[in-house]
């Protein structure tokens, strides 16, 4: 009876003592999803400062929600900007800077090969010609172009039934922002250009010397014919 209680007590203390079972998991956050990972600091202070963080999160959590998709450039990534890029941008355009870099639907790695470019993301539609977001695949390599740059999708960070997030080793640089705005100068007409008062060409041009010289000129023969002659009778 003794030894029967002892087994009893023994076996109730062993499953008192079993740590608990882990809590579920909270809602989805893209900042939290990014820090574990690492190497995303510039990415995460622009969806901060930008307060894109919120609008994804909440976007995530919401019940009509059809999930997203987030390029997410690593911090060489943003090293590779020219100096001074971000600082030459405005609130707004940092905003449609982070916000080209999602989009409003949620794709896997196989997706990839069947979509329709160009993908919309939530900067706008890239129809429009301003912020066109281009993905050609093949095999397992996933290439994005924007009109600006070309980059690559390296490998998944981050996946679940609402959120899918892709390591890029460029930054996203939309057309809108970073395009050449002004068209080249043309070039100058085969030839070069025809100086202020110069002589039109033509074919009744004649020849280059003029005809009053023409004509001093034979008078002037003909005074230093007869000058001549009448210094020669004198010597006779």
């Amino acid at each position: 009876m003794s030894s029967n209680l002892f087994i009893f007590f023994l076996v109730m203390a062993t499953t008192n003592g079993q740590a608990p079972a882990p809590t579920p998991s909270g809602p989805t956050n893209i900042t939290a999803v990014l820090e574990k990972a690492g190497q995303y600091t510039m990415f995460i202070r622009l969806l901060k400062s930008t307060q894109a963080a919120d609008q994804i999160n909440t976007q995530l959590n919401s019940s009509s929600s059809q999930g997203l998709t987030v390029f997410a450039p690593t911090d060489n990534a943003f090293s590779s900007l020219k100096s001074g890029t971000l600082n030459s941008l405005s609130d707004q355009q940092k905003v449609q800077l982070v916000q080209f870099h999602v989009l409003p639907t949620l794709l896997t790695m196989p997706q990839f090969q069947t979509v329709s470019n160009p993908l919309r993301t939530q900067a706008g539609d890239g129809q429009n010609g301003k912020f066109p977001l281009n993905i050609t695949s093949s095999g397992n390599q996933v290439n994005i172009t924007t009109g600006v740059v070309s980059a690559t999708v390296a490998n998944s960070v981050y996946s679940d039934k609402q959120l899918a997030v892709y390591q890029v080793d460029q930054v996203l640089l939309p057309l809108a922002m970073f395009g050449s705005s002004s068209a080249p100068a043309p070039a100058p007409e085969k030839g070069g250009l025809v100086s202020k008062g110069s002589a039109p060409s033509g074919d009744d041009g004649g020849d280059s010397t003029d005809s009053s010289d023409t004509e001093r000129i034979r008078y002037g023969l003909i005074f230093t014919t007869m000058a001549a002659i009448a210094a020669y009778s004198l010597w006779i």
